[in-house]
């Protein structure tokens, strides 16, 4: 008998883009709670970042993007999946990377430092 070896709704049977997709929704949901003008805000994932969004500093490759609100669209976050898994050796290195993206892309939305978004902002 062949088939899947866990069931769908057990961890193990989530690929690494849906587990990072998910680490993205948990930092968006966990800023949303004491932002909430952040709820028309879109949250994305993209595997990496298209040559139009390149290095805006240098060679340094992108981790996040934020797309400013547009005739009838609402601003957009998006995370960069693959540069952000070459820089986290562990999955908790994955997770605390990608609240740190999200954070800085919501701080540039917001107009504010880092750190007044998320008090624990680059505490590890």
């Amino acid at each position: 008998m062949r088939g899947p070896i866990a069931p769908p709704q057990v961890p193990l049977a989530l690929s690494r883009a849906d587990a990072f997709d998910d680490l993205v929704r948990d930092a968006a949901d966990r800023l949303e709670r004491r932002w909430p003008q952040l709820a028309d805000v879109e949250f994305a994932v993209q595997e990496v970042p298209w040559p139009q969004d390149g290095p805006a500093d240098g060679d340094a490759v992108p981790l996040g993007r934020l797309v400013g609100a547009g005739k009838g669209r609402p601003s957009r976050i998006v995370v960069y999946r693959r540069p952000v898994e070459i820089r986290a050796k562990s999955r908790d290195e994955r997770a605390l990377l990608v609240h740190e993206v999200v954070v800085e892309q919501v701080a540039e939305l917001l107009g504010l430092s880092p750190e007044n978004v998320d008090p624990k902002y680059g505490e590890d």
